[in-house]
């Protein structure tokens, strides 16, 4: 599959979450949605100015005049959770598995929220969140919080099954392209 195949495939298919997605498919569409964002970028710097970031003592801020990037990324934001449902169903997994780094990460939030840890983080005072042996089990969801999205990653990179599974053939093959 061709980089403009697999764009004209991804927005033809913008909220289709049944079926399967080639790597080909799903990386190509990955490498339009980087270089779009930075293209929306530079268009923004060009038109409404630069963006600007202050620090301060416990304090960041960053503004942003240009609304290109933040409507490009608004625009892509269904088609790219599309195709990563559709890539993950090509490798024989269900679609959920595309949203495991934000369950986990709702998971630790409620649980720290739960154990009265929660005012600690967003307060800042993050010894005092892993303290005890909820301390220990809250570094255990950090690690996993990290390791969590390199998982996904990894199941986005495996082969597609070349057999029929349960969300369908396998994507045709375009171009001689194997995936």
């Amino acid at each position: 599959m061709s980089f403009t195949d697999a764009i004209r495939t991804c927005l033809r298919k913008y909220v289709t979450f049944s079926g399967r997605a080639s790597r080909p498919e799903y990386w190509w569409f990955i490498l339009f949605l980087f270089l779009g964002g930075m293209v929306a970028s530079v268009l923004d710097g060009m038109l409404f100015g630069t963006v600007s970031v202050e620090t301060a003592p416990g304090r960041v801020e960053a503004t942003s005049d240009g609304p290109i990037s933040s409507l490009f990324s608004l625009a892509t934001l269904l088609p790219l959770l599309a195709a990563g449902w559709r890539r993950m169903h090509d490798t024989g997994r269900s679609g959920l598995y595309l949203l495991y780094p934000l369950i986990v990460m709702v998971g630790i939030g409620t649980f720290a929220t739960f154990i009265g840890a929660g005012e600690a983080l967003l307060s800042g005072d993050f010894a005092a969140a892993f303290v005890g042996l909820f301390g220990i089990v809250m570094a255990v969801a950090v690690v996993v919080a990290v390791i969590s999205p390199l998982i996904v990653i990894w199941w986005l990179t495996r082969p597609t099954q070349p057999e029929t599974n349960q969300w369908g053939p396998p994507p045709a093959k375009t171009g001689g392209a194997t995936s």
